[in-house]
């Protein structure tokens, strides 16, 4: 096990107490892993629609409930495959984090390759996905948090004398079953990266109404 990708893991709420998480960024990763290549090579999937948090069907505090059960579920599990990728056709990047041996390789399939960065950042789509449980779940849920300001794009923290920090949003997303459904997870991506898409656009428009204010 890489000990910086646990500490990524550590940081998207997943703790491996069984010490085997297995980092899947290219077919070649899912052989380390144990796993076999997927049938389909992209893999095409029409998603399935689920819940947003917020919404009339599903509260926030059932999401989080839902999420913080999943995030314990998975940090109990044997073994963590956690296919990377960025969402077809765009620069998402996107992490699953699961305990299904079967689901792993069409998940990778469904994904665009991305680069694979060290250290491990997290991404803006983070999916959380458990087989094997009583408990039939899927929802996602949108979050604005504040990240540090590039310093190639602005005065370091040394020279302001302060972190400066820019909005975010990022997405969390929970399917969790007995036979969780690729189009289930595949669904929740898509609906996440729309929202994400929508708010960058909104922050963009509302940054230029106060820059012809001023």
């Amino acid at each position: 096990m890489v000990y910086e990708f646990n500490w990524a893991l550590n940081g998207d709420g997943v703790t491996p107490l069984k010490r085997a998480a297995f980092r899947i960024n290219k077919p070649l990763d899912l052989k380390v892993a144990g796993l076999a290549a997927p049938k389909k090579n992209p893999l095409k999937v029409k998603g399935a629609a689920i819940a947003e948090a917020g919404s009339d069907t599903l509260l926030f505090e059932d999401f989080d409930a839902a999420c913080q059960e999943a995030r314990d579920l998975l940090s109990l599990s044997d073994k963590l495959y956690c296919p990377e990728g960025h969402v077809p056709g765009t620069h998402t990047g996107v992490r699953v984090i699961s305990n299904s041996s079967k689901l792993t390789p069409d998940i990778l399939a469904y994904l665009d390759r991305c680069p694979k960065k060290s250290p491990p950042d997290s991404m803006p789509v983070t999916c959380f996905v458990v087989e094997g449980h009583d408990t039939e779940f899927a929802g996602f849920s949108i979050e604005e948090i504040e990240v540090p300001v590039d310093s190639e794009e602005s005065e370091s923290a040394a020279d302001l004398g302060y972190q400066p920090k820019v909005a975010k949003s990022v997405a969390s997303v929970v399917v969790v079953g007995k036979t969780p459904s690729v189009a289930n997870i595949v669904g929740g991506i898509e609906a996440s990266h729309k929202s994400l898409e929508q708010d960058e656009l909104e922050r963009a428009k509302k940054a230029e109404e106060e820059s012809n204010e001023s």
